[in-house]
């Protein structure tokens, strides 16, 4: 057998080895329901995750739901894009990053009023997937109780699918998730003086 001959063997039997593996976990992933899914972590690209599943979603003809905390006033070119899909919803909580504002007693009442529109929508079992984009702050800074919220995810629809993101995410909201990914900053530009960029960071 040539040396060729030797590599394609060995290739194809950790290939057979590999879609064994796969099989048996695809064969066991036998249930089917919604699922609460936390993107976190210092790193970029935890809401540009989020917006990627809501395109996915919608594509489906699916009903979304995505709730913005922070950055509503912000431009937003994924929510400028999908705006008019007659299957997507937008609530934001319109006052910016709380850091600019500095006012806690309005910030926490417009965060209120946008847990409102949430709450509806995690009640709504025609809302296939929910996004709670940058909800930990509001949580971390106490705008809203967590038991609100846990009862809030506990109690949607069972096919309904709920994204949370932002750092520092509630420890009892981790407890709870089927999916965590934590993003991990290696290097931000924006640490070395880049400027965010119009069409790559919103």
């Amino acid at each position: 057998m040539s040396n060729d001959e030797q590599r394609q063997a060995r290739h194809q039997r950790a290939m057979e080895k590999l879609k064994s593996h796969v099989d048996e976990r695809v064969a066991n992933a036998s249930e089917e329901r919604g699922q609460l899914l936390i993107l976190t972590g210092n790193g970029k690209g935890k809401t540009t995750s989020a917006w990627g599943t809501v395109t996915r979603a919608l594509g489906y003809g699916y009903g979304v739901g995505v709730i913005q905390f922070i950055k509503g006033e912000w431009e937003c070119g994924e929510r400028q894009r999908l705006q008019d899909d007659p299957n997507l919803q937008v609530a934001t909580m319109g006052t910016g990053f709380t850091w600019e504002t500095q006012k806690r007693e309005t910030d926490r009442e417009a965060c209120e009023a946008v847990w409102q529109h949430a709450s509806r929508l995690l009640n709504d079992p025609n809302i296939y997937l929910v996004v709670l984009d940058e909800i930990t702050y509001m949580l971390k800074f106490g705008y809203l109780d967590i038991e609100s919220v846990k009862t809030a995810l506990q109690n949607r629809p069972v096919e309904q699918s709920v994204i949370v993101t932002g750092r520092n995410a509630h420890r009892e909201l981790m407890a709870m998730a089927d999916t965590i990914t934590e993003m991990q900053e290696t290097r931000h530009a924006f640490n070395n003086g880049l400027k965010a960029r119009r069409g790559l960071d919103y």
